[in-house]
């Protein structure tokens, strides 16, 4: 019995395979930028419908993944009190020096009374807290569009960047896809020698 076939086939159907295989995964990324090959315009799966990805992903995430509730729930988690300190501090103090040289009302302003003052603002500014973030919520609900912001920057991301990402996580699943074409293209030569030995 002639094992060469037996052998030959299933091996050269593995490597057929596994090349065609490897080559369908390598050409989702590659080439990043179009070439041209014999007249035909060659580019990457992923780079070359980047723009319908961005698209796609910006819809996704603006209509189901983030709405304006969640900007207000958000914005509700924030501790409002050390950042309108913060604020008051920054934008009041410079003013509040300037109207303490003034005499007539410096003479008011001592330094116990402008802490009163920069503590009633903050105060204020925390129990209207709810109010405050509704007002941004609405705000933000209209001005701000995740899906153009999320399409614009998924658009304009390095595709050689987007690679790595991608192959980071899907790593393994694509190297299982060309062991799969090793596999498969085996199973298709070994079909073959049976085949033609049934035949003959």
């Amino acid at each position: 019995m002639n094992w060469t076939p037996w052998i030959l086939l299933p091996l050269v159907g593995a490597l057929i395979g596994y090349v065609t295989n490897t080559i369908a995964v390598t050409m989702l990324f590659r080439p990043h930028r179009p070439i041209s090959i014999l007249g035909f315009r060659l580019q990457g799966l992923i780079p070359k419908r980047q723009a319908d990805l961005a698209r796609k992903i910006g819809e996704v995430v603006g209509t189901h993944l983030v709405e304006g509730s969640d900007l207000r729930h958000a914005l509700q988690a924030v501790e409002v009190r050390p950042m309108a300190e913060k604020v008051i501090d920054k934008a009041l103090a410079a003013k509040l020096s300037e109207l303490s040289t003034i005499p007539m009302i410096g003479a008011f302003l001592t330094p116990d009374k402008l802490s009163g003052i920069r503590n009633a603002i903050v105060d204020s500014l925390v129990n209207n807290k709810d109010l405050i973030v509704e007002e941004l919520g609405h705000a933000i609900e209209e001005d701000f569009d995740v899906s153009a912001v999320v399409e614009a920057k998924v658009a304009a991301f390095p595709t050689e960047q987007l690679e790595r990402i991608i192959l980071d996580v899907a790593r393994r699943e694509l190297v299982a896809i060309e062991i799969w074409g090793a596999v498969l293209g085996a199973v298709i030569g070994l079909l073959q020698v049976i085949l033609l030995q049934s035949i003959s």
